[in-house]
């Protein structure tokens, strides 16, 4: 009965392992998929703040302090996000929804110069690559975390469980071969008595 269920378990344990791998493999595949989209997500961002930044500064070299301060004291955009969630190979991962309302630029123009206006633009461009990079970069946290929980998995079922399973089985076939040798050395004794 101990082998039949050993055998049962060695039989699930190799499906579990043969499914795991292949769970890690599609894990690994989107993972670089998603690292591929990254670096390039992540330069543009990188790119558009660098020139927003510089944007900023060639404004408030233009303009005087109290100006600049007054031009963003009542902000009229209003900005909210939202968090979906969707799965890849069983990993909850989120999608961001962002919201805008209303205008940017909330000040007037007598004293506000013209590169403000195209640093605000440029940095509301910005938003949404920073959105999707952080969405990325997210997604390919969270799918590292569950790569490495899969591969732990996987290992110890290839290098612990099934071989322990299979150790224990042949010991027990071993000791039932022993005893059927026992057996068969028994009746023959019997049957050598039985005849002389």
């Amino acid at each position: 009965m101990v082998l039949l269920n050993l055998r049962k378990r060695v039989a699930l344990a190799s499906r579990g392992h043969r499914l795991l791998s292949d769970k890690r493999d599609e894990i690994s595949r989107q993972l670089i998929q998603i690292s591929k989209q990254i670096q390039p997500l992540r330069e543009k961002v990188e790119q558009k703040l660098l020139d927003t930044f510089r944007r900023f500064m060639l404004a408030r070299a233009s303009m005087e302090p109290e100006h600049t301060k007054s031009a963003f004291e009542i902000p009229t955009k209003k900005f909210s996000m939202a968090i979906e969630l969707f799965t890849i190979m069983n990993v909850r991962v989120p999608h961001l929804i962002k919201e805008m309302e209303g205008d940017i630029r909330c000040y007037g123009y007598a004293t506000t110069s013209a590169e403000l206006d195209a640093a605000l633009l440029s940095l509301e461009e910005a938003f949404d690559s920073l959105i999707e990079l952080a969405e990325k970069e997210k997604q390919a946290h969270l799918l590292a975390i569950e790569l490495q929980a899969t591969r732990r998995r996987v290992n110890v079922l290839e290098h612990i469980v099934i071989p322990e399973l299979q150790q224990t089985i042949r010991f027990i076939y071993d000791k039932l071969a022993e005893a059927e040798r026992d057996n068969i050395s028994r009746l023959m004794k019997i049957t050598d008595i039985i005849r002389g």
